[in-house]
């Protein structure tokens, strides 16, 4: 039996918290970043963002790269360091977790997960 290799690609979740009186606002600004960096930057292979059921202020996010350099480009591009700028007073706390990838499966049809203007 051959051993699988190690996947190279950098995977985040990141958990944050938002003022629940700016949720309305930096839901706005984190989806239009997510949107872009998807759409826009080939390091980028997908960003899951989710709300906790009852608690809709606390979020996670599964953030997949290429590699660790698309992951740092990333974080240096203008459409992220906009989003910084304009929601760092609405997140309460932040915890970053650098994941070690098992296996990372989806089928074709999770395709929907990710809606584009003017895509599908």
């Amino acid at each position: 039996m051959s051993k699988k290799q190690p996947s190279t690609h950098f995977v985040r979740i990141a958990e944050l918290e938002i003022d629940p009186s700016q949720l309305e606002s930096y839901t706005a600004s984190v989806s239009e970043e997510i949107k872009t960096s998807v759409r826009i930057e080939p390091g980028v292979l997908a960003i899951y963002a989710v709300a906790e059921k009852g608690n809709l202020a606390k979020m996670k996010f599964l953030e997949i790269y290429v590699d660790e350099a698309a992951y740092l480009a990333h974080i240096q591009s203008p459409h992220f360091r906009k989003y910084v700028d304009t929601t760092k007073h609405m997140i309460l706390s932040r915890k970053l977790l650098d994941m070690l990838p098992i296996q990372l499966s989806a089928k074709q049809e999770a395709s929907f997960l990710v809606v584009e203007d003017g895509e599908k």
